[in-house]
């Protein structure tokens, strides 16, 4: 009989499930479980009984979990894990609209099993989770703009190619997509584990167009600051839209009236490889450095005074009459102030992949964007960056990608995308 990977009293020569190791990690405490008194490794006791593993109980980190079902896809609003790997897949040829909702079945049920530290349906595990628990595994599934011709649907005019943006060396190779998948996780080999899974699960319908791994800092490594640092030094990420904001959820996530309707409660992510000409950079002073981004190095304040979170103050002026943050500082053209209100929340992870050919390092920022509407988010923001940020001799825009993120999946039995693919 074939080995089913949802039967949790299966006891094969894998071992455990992952959800019968939660279960007796949850009730072995620290010490573990025990698997047969006296065991040992002479050819006495190999002999006696099959071994089966020991589970590991887990710390609060490796329990910690996310859930898949809700009003929104998760892997937005939550607080940023410590991994990422985003992937886009293509359709292969052939593929139509049957196609991918199986796909879109086979991945959503997947995703609802690892979020909860439980085995993949579908296909035989490859245990390389096997005594990890879920680690606040989030999976979001977005769809490129060149998918909606492959299953005889009409793309939101959201989705719109983005302009070209003066800065922008795109490598068309590694950007764009049919399908966009972004998994986060507290532990690498639980991300490496739920995307290889869902790449296994594609396998006939999709196959991978790129993929990409960052990482941002781990939980509890330090107190203070909680905002995270990026390869420049620079705490990133201060002046985010917060859930608790009044304006919160107009901008980052489509109504339910929205056109189309299939999109309410969906954001629209922009996915950007940013690369860091940390050479370059390195070679600034601080004062320089500080002055580019309008922020203290050190706490991640204004420029303006005050602390990380204090508002910037954009008219204050030095002693010398100068303003305090420059005209072309980063914060000052980024600042919803200065667009219009536009803002969107930004989940960037760090990258580091060696050396290019020239021996600079191939390191920066992938940076993802949610929004209601990219035309009133990233886009006008990205124009004005482009035509006046002290910041863009310092980076290059090397690959792309915008995709409509889809709401979430209310209860168990739907999937993702659904609404799109049965209308």
């Amino acid at each position: 009989m074939p080995h089913d990977p949802n039967d949790e009293n299966d006891e094969n020569t894998h071992g455990l499930s992952r959800r019968r190791l939660l279960t007796a990690a949850g009730t072995a405490g620290a010490a573990g479980l025990a698997v047969g008194a006296g065991a040992g490794f002479g050819a006495h006791a190999l002999a006696a009984t099959p071994a089966v593993r020991a589970a590991t109980a887990l710390t609060a980190l490796g329990a910690d979990r996310v859930p898949f079902h809700g009003a929104h896809q998760a892997g937005i609003v939550q607080p940023m894990q410590s991994r990422l790997v985003a992937t886009a897949f293509d359709l292969t040829p052939g593929t139509a609209r049957p196609g991918l909702v199986s796909l879109m079945k086979r991945w959503s049920a997947a995703a609802a099993a690892m979020a909860e530290g439980r085995t993949p349906p579908g296909l035989a595990d490859d245990d390389v989770a096997l005594d990890a628990g879920p680690s606040s595994l989030t999976v979001t599934f977005g769809f490129g703009a060149s998918v909606f011709p492959k299953i005889s649907a009409t793309a939101p005019a959201a989705l719109a190619a983005l302009p070209a943006f003066p800065e922008d060396a795109l490598d068309r190779s590694r950007s764009d997509g049919d399908l966009w998948v972004q998994v986060c996780a507290d532990d690498a080999l639980v991300t490496h584990h739920a995307m290889r899974t869902l790449q296994r699960l594609a396998a006939g319908a999709a196959t991978v167009r790129w993929q990409m791994s960052g990482f941002s800092r781990s939980p509890g490594a330090t107190a203070q600051p909680h905002t995270g640092r990026n390869l420049m030094g620079q705490i990133d990420g201060t002046n985010n839209p917060k859930p608790t904001d009044a304006t919160f959820d107009a901008r980052i996530f489509v109504p339910a009236k929205g056109d189309p309707q299939w999109m309410a409660g969906g954001s629209y992510a922009v996915f950007r490889r940013i690369r860091m000409l940390l050479d370059s950079w390195d070679q600034q002073s601080t004062d320089r450095q500080e002055r580019v981004i309008g922020r203290r190095k050190g706490s991640g304040a204004p420029l303006s005074g005050g602390t990380e979170t204090t508002a910037v103050d954009l008219d204050r002026q030095n002693a010398d009459g100068s303003l305090a943050v420059a005209g072309d500082a980063h914060i000052r053209v980024a600042t919803p102030d200065a667009n219009q209100g536009a803002a969107m929340l930004r989940r960037g992870y760090s990258y580091h992949d060696g050396f290019r050919s020239d021996g600079a390092p191939d390191a920066g920022l992938l940076f993802t964007a949610f929004q209601a509407d990219p035309l009133t988010g990233f886009v006008p923001v990205q124009r004005k960056l482009a035509r006046g940020d002290a910041l863009s001799v310092f980076i290059r825009h090397e690959s792309s990608g915008l995709y409509a993120v889809p709401g979430g999946v209310p209860t168990p039995g739907g999937y993702v995308g659904q609404a799109l693919l049965e209308s």
